[in-house]
């Protein structure tokens, strides 16, 4: 019997490490050099026709402290904030109380959650365009009300493009939170009842710090992608509003910089880094809620 079990350990042992060492592989041919790549290629000259030039140079990044790039990285983290803001605001809740719901419930607004999924991002962000422009689907609803006596212009402005990462982002938000609340035990809820406490004190105090991973799991999920999805602010701002996403695709493709365009990948990286490095500072957990 001893001898059996011991056989089985040391196979199950040897399994593992047969599944370790492609993962191993993977991740060095596939996420380590790329980075090591970019970071190479940040120290580097464009060369005068096209290519790179082999000369190590700090240019790159002194060229991100001009005012009009920083104001780039200003305008994106503004944009992140107030789009993981109202984000955070709205997939809270949905994600707390779909955690409540019985199995049957669960299953049908995690099926609403995906159904997104299952079509292009670009079809649907060009389907609130109909929504937004002059005489569309809001306008006439607006209208119908007789809350607006003239179209709005709303395609084309911060607004919609908030709206935009906000709809783009909030599935991530609510299945963090899922995750997290789903796992919250009720009876530490119904103890802190049993002791005085009041609803709002036994949410804020037991079930809201035990679901802040999640929350916190969110924001690093909505706050990070939001810096660099372009497209929405091109497709819904019209290119009025500018994120470092843009700068970066315009410098590989217009400009043909693309070490200028490394460097701006690199400092998006460490900005990332610095926001994960937070989320396991404040959580004690080095994994994300939500995230297999």
């Amino acid at each position: 019997m001893t001898k059996t079990k011991i056989t089985s350990n040391s196979r199950r042992r040897s399994g593992n490490v047969g599944l370790m060492i492609p993962m191993y592989v993977f991740t060095i041919l596939f996420v380590a050099l790329p980075i090591l790549y970019l970071f190479l290629l940040s120290f580097l000259q464009r060369a005068q026709v096209w290519g790179v030039d082999f000369t190590f140079t700090l240019d790159n990044y002194k060229r991100i402290l001009e005012p009009l790039y920083l104001d780039t990285f200003w305008q994106s983290l503004k944009l992140a904030f107030s789009a993981t803001f109202f984000v955070a605001l709205i997939g809270y809740p949905y994600g707390y109380f779909m955690a409540k719901m019985n199995a049957v419930w669960k299953r049908r607004m995690l099926l609403l959650i995906m159904i997104p999924f299952w079509t292009s991002a670009l079809i649907r962000l060009y389907g609130w365009i109909i929504v937004f422009r002059s005489n569309g689907v809001l306008d006439k609803i607006l209208m119908g009300l007789h809350l607006t006596k003239q179209p709005l212009k709303l395609l084309y402005t911060y607004p919609a493009v908030v709206v935009g990462m906000i709809y783009s982002l909030l599935p991530f938000m609510i299945l963090a939170v899922y995750s997290s609340a789903e796992k919250l035990d009720a009876s530490l809820v119904e103890a802190s009842r049993d002791l005085g406490a009041s609803a709002w004190k036994a949410f804020w105090t037991v079930s809201f710090r035990l679901t802040l991973p999640g929350l916190l799991s969110g924001v690093v999920l909505s706050f990070i992608p939001s810096m660099g999805l372009f497209f929405i602010a091109d497709i819904l701002g019209g290119n009025k509003i500018v994120l470092v996403g843009s700068v970066i695709q315009e410098q590989i493709t217009k400009g043909r910089n693309q070490p200028f365009a490394a460097a701006l990948s690199a400092v998006l990286m460490i900005l990332t880094s610095v926001m994960i490095r937070l989320y396991r500072k404040i959580t004690g957990t080095s994994q994300l809620e939500g995230m297999m």
